[in-house]
């Protein structure tokens, strides 16, 4: 090993003497480097030579920096004897700490850069390429400075790039006095690190200092422009590899940018460059200026995009009739929409939904933010325009609507604003986490978004029953801006009608307040043009100076009855005054405490929009009371607050109020606290107390049977590779939640939403729970499930079930049994209870209610069998019945699951509804098959089977007409109302499940009960048809795509499509005395809950989907246009006319499937179904359909991929913070690339025409790219290599390297070979 060390040293040594020579004689720099080639040659040193370029700088500095050893250094560089990438890093660590001193040195330097540094091609294929990388990672450290594990050659030379140009930003900065400025010091040293003297003037014979201070500028100046000029980010290469550096080393990028814009604001050499502007810089380091991967061949897929980015939605009319650009936003609407469905709750909240599919829609249309948040303030006004007059029914109403508009969608924009404008910086890189405020692009557009809002007067009237509130906003308004100062008490003691002046307001100003509240606005919006319609100059005279209401509730007036109707009358507009009746329901009296729950239960909690998440929260905390400090009694310590708790229950009974407790994502966290009160009150023998355990348990107990879909068969038909559709909404799944939200009460979370649930969550219960902790709640749900499994089986005589059992019957026909001939009525396998007794043995017996839930079964076996049998008449089954529910009316849950499971097994027969036994439908059933015919046949469904009409008489199966016939009983006043609410989705599933016409015979009954329901019953009783046909959902499906784009000349609403056209206005209001039309998107959002396998929609979509496209080729191209077209390269104002149509369509599909299937249709469809349908034949390919020539083929492509990649967004998110539906996205991506990599490489046979997959392919992923890149990064890297090589092949670079550039650190020298191959 010496020998070979003193070897080497003997070569260097003789080829620096043979430099020095050449150095002192002047000679030739190319003869001498002939020379030492030859030389190197002799020894067997393959060239270029990475050890000569290292003795060749450490040479010239500075011990020979003279002209002369440049030149030989040049011409090496030239002829490849060293490697010009070392040369260069090795002169970078060598001469830029010493620029000042050496300034000649420094100018030769930039020369050699913008001579051999991008030449990139020539240089990677140079021999000892992969060791010069490594070396050069060695000199320059970079893999230690960059943070990456880079041991490819074409990895580090990203990172080599990326580190000259950062050096010379430094360079610059520090000879400009701005590096202080940055907020982290130099990655590698701008100034002398050690005490040597260089005196390169003396060597120059640079005697003036003028000179060298002129040169020091022309220095400064050459190192901006050969940052810009010079290539670095206008050369097509190099701009590209740093583009590489951007999207994969974030962190870094981010640091350089901030020093690049420095030298914006601050470089005086850059104002004075002739070359460059600030401008100009400016845009190049934007985030906009990205890479050109946009521009991909094929001129469609240009138009493509353009017709995504362009036409802005303010020019679009506001109810969106017509498919404009606004249509665009159809997801959004139909979102809203089907969160008003009342049969349904959702364990997520709206504002975390909403929120997702904003960011998605954002990312997937490439649209402004001013744009997004425009068009989800019109969705959310269209939502309550939509329903002003509701039709009666347990249904939610105009209070929902509101609280969706005012509440949660300003809530969405209130976070999506937090998230931009609070920074989270990584506790990893700076050892802290910690939050600063930048200013936010966000909010200036929200501000925008609120002044355009003020266009669209259509949409903006209030509601009859908002005027006052509107009124008020405005009134408010005026005074501010007229310098008037009042207090609240001012507008609790007068009407706006007594003000000087108009001052009639609008859902805007509802809106602007809302905002103003959560600090997104201040008052300057008052200011705005046309907000308010003038100044007053004087307030009303002889107003009253206190009035009962909050102002004087604030000030410390006591809670007396007058004072407790104003404050549930009116809702509470701040904060602080909704914390203070919280406080007062926590430490008051019993007397404040009820007043106070009732309070918050009042217009605060319906109609408090500005506080409503508050409101909601105190009340959840409310229902889980804590364990007082000095608890000493034996019994649970909910037990003392049964009144409070009872208030409460009751007053969020409403549907309304359980859909606004589903909004703000509070059912799970409220389900766990009505377990507890149903495990702790359902255990306790009753008392003579007025706020009994029965009462407060039913209240309860029928709250928590709303949180779940108790009334759905438990198992149904699984999804893909999901759990079923039917566990998401289990009492387990439920606590899961709750239990999830606790645990990240631990973290600091990012999300606002998340952090507010998990607020709630801690407050209410530190301790997670699990349906274990309820063992009775447990008991109960097991035999649920099991009395829907399987036949009821079980009791056994002399069991204390028996006993209960026995009890239950003879209270509910002891009436019977007293008669003068007994009824006997047995059980199922079992006992019997007969004959006379003592009134004192049928009084009602104390019982809990745990108790008899368990007995309820058996005992409604018992009076069906009896009634089938004939010891019981109708009448007499449902009067034991009722009077069972009245007993105890939570038992009415339990009778329903009983009789629905009862109904599915098909062993009963069925009854004649015919007046005397049974409640006749006859003096309406017509009219109501009419209607039905006639909201079917508004919408395009034909179902042949309804045209025969039903036959006569009506029958019923025994279970259905037993249940019908005791819901009838109820009166329809409040005190029912909450049990009508339990009873009525579960008596429309009963019905729906049995053969048609059960459903309009039901339908009819409940008609002549409640004719203000009638509407609402008949639709209803229309949507179960789709339940019994595939068919009539695919006609109903067909009808929302030909209705959207503007193709359906049969439908009722609109010709024009769009939004307006799918979603109409609702229903409920009449037209010419009848039910008006139902729009078909309103009709299929109340509908596809009650379709059981909806597995078949996956190719149904895709199918109808394409049908659509060519429907709308056919009418923008017609036959004889095709020559025009082709030679007009398909025309653009028709083809971007189509594209938009295409586009509604494929929205269309996609939020379908999205609401219909969740993740389990959306990852279907994906994994199997759009692969199948690439490598089918399809009716078109085998029929030659010419109609557009080669334009159908793609658009269709198009098509699918606009689907694809929404499904896609809506359910997976676009990054990596969306939930637990991100965490499946690379495996169900990871096999669909996988199909399309191995399409490419010719291993798959496709059916399909290949323009189709072509358009697809490129479409797709050019969306991936563009809208969601953090997919890209999760995927195999191998996998992505293999896609590229495909689109190489297509001719599709562009794509190819966009694709490589955001796949990750994995990718990047990927990225930087193609780069470099093509020459970009």
């Amino acid at each position: 090993m010496e020998v070979v060390t003193q070897l080497n040293c003997t070569i260097w040594d003789s080829i620096l003497e043979q430099t020095k020579v050449a150095q002192e004689q002047g000679s030739d720099p190319f003869l001498w480097s002939i020379q030492v080639s030859s030389n190197l040659s002799s020894f067997g040193i393959s060239l270029p030579s990475l050890e000569l370029a290292i003795h060749l700088v450490s040479h010239i500095c500075w011990e020979n920096n003279v002209p002369i050893a440049w030149k030989f250094l040049e011409k090496a560089l030239t002829l490849k004897i060293v490697p010009p990438f070392l040369v260069l890093g090795l002169l970078s660590t060598r001469v830029i700490p010493y620029r000042r001193s050496c300034p000649a040195a420094f100018r030769l330097y930039m020369e050699l850069l913008k001579r051999h540094c991008f030449s990139l091609k020539e240089n990677t294929n140079l021999p000892n390429y992969q060791k010069t990388m490594t070396m050069l990672d060695k000199v320059l450290h970079l893999s230690q400075k960059f943070s990456l594990q880079a041991n490819e050659a074409s990895d580090l030379l990203v990172l080599y790039i990326f580190s000259i140009a950062w050096q010379l930003v430094d360079a610059t900065l520090d000879d400009e006095g701005l590096l202080q400025l940055t907020e982290h010091e130099p990655k590698w040293p701008v100034k002398p690190q050690d005490d040597m003297d260089v005196d390169c003037h003396n060597m120059y014979e640079e005697k003036k200092k003028e000179y060298q201070e002129r040169l020091q500028i022309i220095n400064t100046a050459m190192s901006i422009e050969l940052i810009l000029i010079g290539q670095f980010l206008q050369n097509k290469v190099t701009s590209r590899i740093l583009y590489l550096a951007r999207e994969n080393m974030c962190t870094h990028w981010e640091s350089f940018i901030q020093r690049m814009q420095l030298l914006v604001e601050n470089s005086s050499a850059l104002r004075n460059s002739k070359s460059i502007t600030p401008e100009v810089l400016t845009q190049l380091i934007s985030d906009t200026h990205k890479i050109k991967s946009q521009n991909f061949q094929a001129s469609l897929l240009k138009e493509f995009h353009l017709v995504v980015q362009s036409r802005p939605l303010v020019h679009s009319a506001g109810l969106c009739l017509g498919t404009s650009r606004s249509g665009l936003w159809l997801p959004l609407d139909m979102l809203l929409e089907d969160a008003m469905d009342g049969s349904q709750v959702n364990a997520t909240s709206a504002v975390e939904i909403i929120t997702g599919l904003v960011k998605s829609l954002q990312a997937i249309s490439a649209t402004s933010w001013h744009e997004i948040f425009l068009g989800l303030w019109m969705a959310a006004l269209r939502l309550v325009q939509r329903e002003r007059d509701p039709i009666e029914g347990p249904v939610p109403r105009l209070d929902t609507r509101l609280s969706m508009l005012l509440s949660i969608t300003t809530l969405v924009v209130a976070d999506l604003v937090e998230e931009e404008e609070s920074v989270i910086t990584n506790e990893l890189e700076y050892g802290l986490a910690s939050k600063r405020n930048v200013p936010g692009k966000r909010r200036m557009a929200l501000i925008f978004s609120l002044q355009n809002i003020h266009d669209y007067q259509s949409l903006l009237t209030p509601p009859q029953s908002v005027i006052p509130a509107a009124n008020q906003a405005a009134a408010k308004a005026m005074m501010f801006i007229s310098g008037i100062n009042v207090s609240s008490t001012y507008f609790e003691c007068i009407s706006t009608m007594d003000m000087p002046i108009n001052c009639s307001g609008n859902l805007h100003h509802l809106i602007v307040e809302a905002c103003i509240a959560r600090n997104l606005l201040d008052t300057s919006a008052y200011f705005w043009p046309g907000y308010v319609n003038g100044r007053i100059n004087q307030l009303p005279h002889n107003v009253p100076t206190q009035v009962p209401g909050w102002s004087s509730f604030m000030k410390g007036a006591s809670l007396t009855p007058v004072m407790v109707n104003a404050l549930v009358s009116t809702p509470a507009s701040s904060f602080t005054e909704i914390e203070k009746v919280f406080e007062i329901a926590v430490n008051g009296s019993n007397d404040e405490k009820i007043a106070a729950a009732t309070i918050l239960c009042g217009a605060s909690l319906i109609r408090g929009w500005n506080i409503q998440e508050h409101t909601v929260y105190f009340i959840t905390r409310l229902l889980s009371p804590r364990v007082p400090v000095d608890y000493s009694e034996r019994e649970n310590h909910l037990i003392s607050y049964a009144p409070v708790l009872n208030v409460l229950l009751v007053g969020i009974a409403p549907v309304d109020c359980v859909q606004i407790f589903s909004l703000h994502g509070l059912v799970p966290q409220l389900a766990g606290s009505v377990m507890t009160i149903c495990e702790v009150f359902g255990s306790c023998v009753p008392t003579g107390e007025e706020i009994s355990a029965h009462v407060v348990f039913s209240n309860a107990f029928a709250l928590l049977l709303k949180l779940w879909r108790f009334n759905h068969p438990p198992i149904e038909y699984g999804v893909g590779d999901v759990p079923p559709v039917g566990s998401q909404l289990t009492p387990e799944y439920l606590l899961l939640v709750r239990n999830s939200h606790l645990v990240s009460s631990g973290n600091f979370l990012k999300d606002p939403n998340r952090r507010r649930l998990a607020q709630v969550a801690s407050s209410s219960s530190p301790k997670p729970i699990f349906v274990d902790s309820f063992p009775k709640l447990k008991v109960w749900y097991r035999q649920h499930l099991a009395c829907i499994a399987s036949p009821l089986t079980g009791l056994v005589n002399g069991t204390p079930v028996h006993h209960n059992v026995d009890t239950l019957l003879s209270m509910m026909f002891r009436k019977i049994g007293r008669g003068n001939q007994s009824v006997t009525i047995v059980t199922s396998g079992s006992s019997s209870s007969s004959g006379p007794g003592s009134e004192d043995r049928y009084l009602r017996p104390k019982l809990p209610a745990w108790d008899i839930l368990e007995a309820v079964p058996f005992v409604a076996d018992a009076a069906l069998t009896a009634c089938a049998h004939g010891r019981l008449s109708p009448r007499e089954l449902c009067t034991g019945l009722k009077d069972l529910a009245d007993y105890l009316p939570a038992t009415l849950a339990t009778i329903v699951s009983y009789f629905s499971a009862e109904v599915t097994r098909g062993v009963w027969k069925s009854v004649f509804m015919n007046g005397t036994d049974w409640p006749s439908p006859a003096a309406n059933l017509s009219n109501v098959e009419e209607q039905i015919k006639k909201i079917l046949a508004a919408t395009g469904v034909d179902v042949p089977s309804l045209a025969a009409g039903i036959c006569t008489p009506a029958s019923l199966p025994l279970p259905l007409a037993a249940f019908v016939s005791l819901t009838i009983t109820y009166k329809l006043d409040k005190a029912s109302q909450r049990f009508l609410d339990l009873a009525g989705p579960a008596l429309e599933s009963l019905a729906a499940g049995c053969p048609w016409p059960c459903m309009p015979i039901v339908a009819s009954l409940w008609t002549q009960k409640a004719k203000r329901w009638s509407d609402f019953l008949v639709f209803s009783a229309s949507r179960t048809v789709f339940l019994h046909s595939n068919d009539a959902v695919i006609q109903l499906l067909r009808s929302c795509f030909s209705t959207t784009v503007g193709l359906n000349t049969s439908c009722c609403i609109s010709s024009n499509g769009g939004i307006g056209a799918l979603l109409g206005h609702g229903f409920g209001s009449h037209f010419n005395g009848e039910i008006s039309p139902v729009a078909p998107g309103i009709l299929y959002l109340r509908v596809y809950r009650s379709i059981r396998d909806i597995m078949f929609l996956r190719e149904e979509i895709v199918s109808l989907l394409m049908q659509t496209v060519e429907d709308i080729v056919q009418v923008s191209h017609p036959k004889d246009m095709s020559q025009k077209l082709k030679k007009s390269k398909y025309g653009s104002v028709s083809l971007a006319a189509a594209l938009t149509k295409v586009k509604l369509a494929a929205s269309l599909g996609a939020s379908v499937i999205f609401l219909t299937g969740g993740l389990g249709l959306v990852q279907s469809l994906i994994k199997e179904t759009l692969p199948s349908w690439f490598m089918s034949i399809h009716r078109s390919e085998q029929e030659g359909v010419k109609v557009g020539i080669g334009l159908l083929p793609m658009l269709r492509g198009y098509a699918l991929a606009y689907l694809a990649a929404l499904c896609g967004a809506f359910i997976w998110g676009i990054d990596t913070s969306s939930g637990a539906a991100s965490k499946r996205r690379p495996k169900i991506l990871g096999c669909h690339m996988e199909f399309l990599a191995s399409a490419l490489e010719g291993k798959i046979s496709l059916g399909c025409d290949l323009a189709t997959w072509h358009a697809y392919v490129s479409g797709f992923l050019s969306l991936m790219v563009r809208s969601t890149p953090s997919w890209i990064c999760e995927l195999d890297v191998e996998l992505l290599r293999r896609l590229c090589t495909g689109l190489r092949r297509w001719n599709e670079e562009e794509l190819a390297l966009a694709l490589l550039g955001v796949g990750g650190v994995g990718t990047m020298g990927s990225a930087a070979e193609m780069v470099i191959e093509t020459s970009f």
